[in-house]
């Protein structure tokens, strides 16, 4: 088996020529032959002035680069795309499968014989997971952090559950411009990723519990000297994983690390996106994500984390009582402690060095926990024949059972333009329906399920309703909101079928979502849609390609063709 410089020589129909050519140009770099001979380690560079979650990746290159060399590895650099959550048009989803692809494909392409690979901003990490299973190379992950909390007029302030509680207020007309101007200002006090249990936390505590990154990783606030110490430590781990050829991938994301990883997301009260994620990734492996199995665990798994938005706390007071793996330490049998991780230690072994902090309530005990049972509930009905997604530990309690009347959105489009409008009849006992915001229907399945309260409600007091969409919402939103409906509206999915004035139930405790219209109306409806054919705007390139390839979100809407099997 060939390693280093000699992996994957460029065709030219003679090796010895394709090494001597390889080594002849990369010395112009200055690269003496003792460099050249050493096992390489990758490291992708996502850093981006677009990406502000990204802002101390060339610390942590510098801090990774310095681990690797000082295990006897030589590291290269390659940049790869940096995706930024609020300046991705039209929505960061819709370019997670393009990162996977092109992070997969330089992988495959360049010479290292273990990869690095630096993410926060929610559809990073994902993506350079989805290319490390599908690459199968000895692969480290490297989470930006979170940023350090911010501060207004003696209030704590994280981003970006306080921006839309405080957006709001100002809807609602309870802060005025001057104020909503200098929250501006505090909300993103640093670098790193948001600082509630949005995605990118999700995602990284996903990504330790896993055991594709190494412990305390997920919760070190970005400009702390310990992200980088920890940079540095994963380097050396990749120089390790280089010589040793492994353990690969395939080798760490077993049933069992999958199983831990879904414990995980339901015991932080984790971000909706996260389970489309890990099925996502799950789907580039042998094993799959069962929805249903899935709901089992989260009755039996209950909220440890007093975060936003499910609790009250932040990452870095997470990390500071102990991070995750204190909290698999709570969760005791719950987690298989015996599934490996890229550090060559058990679970077993990181959660006894857990740290006991006097004191701390950001982790709770199993006896006294946030919500009795896991933060995500997985709904079925005749509205979602393949599921919908709530997250139950930010919504409502007397919602959670909930008849009313459908209130219905045409699109995203159609939504900004009546929600404020005077005369939208709309009560706050009504259900909110968006339609056509999935994956083919928006594109790429925004973050619209956040569906903002009418106006008219919002300055009246009302602060939550039941809402009801093909789309995702982020994970630093709050309130009683079904999302995911599979399939889609766009796909012809039931949520196409309904109509202003219908009667729709909601029940959590029953997983039940349903359309309350008899089933000969329905067929009628059905028989009457009109054939969807490629929308204007997907007529070539990219957008072309995701229009024809994308999958519905209960197999995580990657491209048919990227799965293990491929397309078949």
């Amino acid at each position: 088996m060939t390693d280093g410089l000699r992996k994957g020589l460029t065709s030219y129909g003679d090796a010895g020529f394709s090494l001597f050519l390889r080594k002849a140009f990369i010395k112009a770099m200055g690269y003496s032959d003792d460099a050249l001979d050493r096992p390489i380690v990758g490291i992708t560079n996502t850093f981006s002035d677009y990406n502000p979650c990204h802002g101390n990746v060339p610390d942590i290159i510098e801090a990774a680069k310095r681990g690797v060399m000082l295990s006897g590895a030589m590291p290269f650099v390659f940049p790869t795309i940096s995706i930024a959550e609020s300046f991705a048009y039209p929505t960061s989803m819709y370019l997670r499968n393009l990162m996977a692809m092109e992070t997969e494909e330089m992988i495959r392409a360049q010479p290292m014989d273990a990869v690095i690979v630096i993410g926060g901003c929610d559809k990073t990490l994902p993506a350079q997971i989805m290319a490390a299973v599908s690459a199968d190379l000895p692969t480290v992950v490297i989470p930006v952090g979170p940023m350090v909390v911010g501060h207004h007029k003696g209030e704590v302030l994280g981003a970006c559950t306080d921006c839309r509680r405080l957006w709001a207020k100002y809807r609602a007309g309870e802060i005025d411009d001057a104020e909503i101007e200098a929250v501006n200002g505090r909300l993103a006090p640093s670098v790193g990723t948001c600082m509630v249990m949005g995605t990118a936390s999700t995602m990284a505590c996903i990504t330790e519990a896993l055991g594709l990154s190494l412990p305390m990783s997920a919760t070190i606030p970005a400009p702390h000297a310990e992200r980088f110490r920890s940079a540095e430590a994963s380097g050396r781990v990749a120089a390790a994983m280089a010589k040793a050829r492994g353990p690969r991938p395939s080798e760490i994301l077993t049933p069992s690390a999958f199983r831990n990883a879904q414990t995980v997301l339901q015991a932080i009260g984790g971000s909706t996106n996260g389970l489309i994620h890990l099925t996502a990734i799950a789907g580039r492996s042998p094993h799959r994500i069962d929805l249903d199995a899935f709901d089992r665990l989260g009755r039996e798994v209950p909220v440890l984390v007093d975060l936003k938005p499910s609790g009250e706390h932040y990452m870095e007071h997470f990390h500071h009582a102990g991070g995750v793996p204190k909290l698999m330490a709570e969760l005791g049998e719950l987690i298989d402690l015996d599934a490996r991780t890229i550090s060559g230690e058990t679970l077993r072994e990181i959660v006894a060095r857990a740290e006991e902090v006097p004191g701390q309530d950001a982790i709770r005990a199993r006896d006294k926990p946030i919500k009795a049972e896991g933060g995500l509930a997985v709904l079925h009905g005749n509205l979602a024949p393949r599921g919908a997604v709530i997250k139950q530990s930010a919504a409502s309690p007397k919602l959670l059972q909930h008849t009313g009347r459908a209130v219905v959105f045409e699109s995203v489009e159609d939504m900004t333009a009546r929600v404020d409008d005077p005369a939208l009849e709309v009560t706050a006992d009504d259900v909110l329906v968006l339609r056509n915001a999935g994956p083919k229907g928006a594109p790429g399945m925004p973050e619209a399920g956040y569906l903002p309260i009418p106006k008219q409600l919002a300055r009246a007091g009302v602060k939550d309703m039941v809402r009801i969409s093909d789309a995702r919402m982020s994970g630093t939103a709050f309130g009683t909101i079904v999302l995911h409906i599979t399939p889609e509206s766009a796909a012809g999915g039931p949520l196409a079928l309904v109509r202003n004035g219908d009667m729709i139930r909601l029940d959590v405790a029953a997983r039940r979502i349903e359309l309350l219209v008899d089933a000969a109306e329905l067929d009628k409806r059905r028989a009457a849609l009109q054939p969807r054919g490629t929308p204007k705007w997907a007529g070539r390139g990219y957008a072309h390609l995701f229009n024809a390839t994308i999958l519905q979100a209960d197999e995580g809407c990657d491209f048919d063709f990227m799965r293990r099997d491929g397309k078949g």
